[in-house]
Order: structure tokens, then sequence, then C-alpha cells
């Protein structure tokens, strides 16, 4: 028997992810992908697998889009599940198991495990990376243009650490750095909303401090070599966003010496 629960996936473009992702949610009674059209096989592949394929333009929406996924839930519980996401066994019987209980005054908060390059990153602050995913449908809706951030009347519970989600945040380096740049701009700009400010200092100690805490003070050199390279980017990362945030006021106008060029 499928459990009464609606999983609600956001998609767009993921052919490559879409398939194991539903996969892994299968106990569910009903999978719901809400496809920001996509041009690939994403459709194809979710109702393959007998998932409600819902198009609906994203817009550059991530909280207005679950909001809208919600609203297509038949079930009184849901879980939010990204396409790069997979639900573990551990986690699954415990989803089955709260949703049968049907105790409407908590919300669940799982761990998320990071795999980049086919290794866990469980230090650098990385794990256990808590997200609210399983919740009643009754009341809850979702704000936020990147970072969402759920909205609900219920308690928050986190489950153990072993019951996490298998994330895989990044498909090779192109993906990492087009993230970086997408992020540290959206980061450069909201601190500039918050009228925060940035200096040649700020440029240079908050990357140092950044990069040490990750590697040093949270163990990512307990994670090897990529604990290493990703807190060195995480150098970069914050570096650049306090230099976007410098140049957030500044024009980048041609002010070469025109005069000496025509009279050369």
């Amino acid at each position: 028997m499928k459990l009464p629960l609606s999983v609600l996936i956001l998609a767009k473009n993921e052919e490559r992810n879409i398939a194991d992702c539903i996969r892994s949610a299968l106990f569910a009674e009903e999978i719901i992908v809400i496809d920001d059209m996509s041009n690939d096989r994403t459709v194809e592949l979710a109702e393959s697998l007998g998932a409600k394929v819902v198009q609906h333009p994203l817009d550059g929406n991530w909280g207005a889009q679950q909001t809208f996924a919600i609203r297509q839930a038949s079930h009184d519980w849901i879980y939010f599940l990204d396409a790069d996401e997979r639900i573990s066994e551990k986690l699954g019987r415990k989803i089955q198991e709260l949703v049968l209980k049907d105790d409407r005054r908590y919300a669940y908060c799982n761990a998320r495990l990071n795999y980049f390059w086919n290794q866990p990153l469980r230090h650098g602050g990385w794990f256990p990376d808590y997200v609210v995913r399983l919740l009643p449908a009754r009341g809850t809706y979702v704000t936020g243009f990147v970072h969402p951030q759920f909205h609900h009347d219920y308690e928050e519970v986190r489950l153990s650490r072993e019951e996490y989600l298998i994330h895989y945040p990044y498909r090779d380096w192109n993906h990492y750095f087009n993230k970086l740049n997408f992020y540290t701009t959206l980061a450069a700009e909201k601190s500039k909303a918050e009228g925060k400010s940035a200096n040649l200092f700020s440029m240079v100690s908050h990357p140092l401090w950044a990069s040490f805490r990750m590697y040093v003070l949270k163990g990512g050199w307990m994670d090897g070599r990529i604990g290493f390279v990703l807190a060195a980017f995480h150098f970069f990362y914050t570096m650049a966003k306090y230099v976007k945030l410098y140049y957030l006021d500044k024009r980048n106008d041609h002010v070469g010496d025109e005069k000496s060029c025509r009279n050369s």
C-alpha cells in the first residue's frame, strides 16, 4: 500500500536526475513534478515513472513556485524533494513512520549529506545541513526568491543525523562556478539592500576568516583533498561577494584617453 503523502519536486531540464529522484520516493501515493517549462526529457521520464507533471513557469521566484506546488497536493502531508536529491533508505522508513503516525503538531527537518565527485562531505560545515521538508500542507506557504523560507504554525523537530537526504549539489566544476557567480551577485545585492558596504579590508579579512573557519574550525581538512579545494574556493566565494558589493554603485564606463588616441 502506498503512503498517503504528496512528494513535491521542482524541476527544469533535469533529465539527468529526475528518474533516480522519483525512484527514491516511490513509497508515496502521489509524486508531483512542478516543471519550469523543460525542453529536455524531464517530463517524459517523470510521467513514465507515474509522477504527475504540472508545467508552471518559475519566473525566478522559488518561494512562489513551492507555494504553488503545495496547492497541487492531494494529501494532508507533503514532502519537498529537489531533483538533485535522493531519499535514503533510513529516511524513507522514517518518513513512512511519521506520516502513518499523523501527528499534525509537528514539522520535520532532516539532515542532508552532500556528495561531490563521489565523495561525501561530512565536515567543513557541509553536514548535517538540516532543512524543513516533511510537514502538513494546511496553512503552509513559502517565500524567498532563491533561499526559500517555510511559513507554518508547527513545532519543528530534527530527525536523526543518520536519517538524511543524499544531495548532489554540483554536477561538475562549471556548475560549481556558475552557482558561485550567481549566488555571490545575489548576496552582494542583498547586503546593499540592508545598507552594508565593502572596502579593501573586508575584501581580504572576510575571505581569510571564512576559509579558515571552514577548513580548520569546522574540520574541512578531514574530508581530504576535496575539503582543501572547497575551503580554498570558499575564500574566492567570500571575496567575490565583497568585491561585487563594493562595485555595485560604480559604473564601468569607457574612460580611455580618447584625445591622445586622436592625436597619435
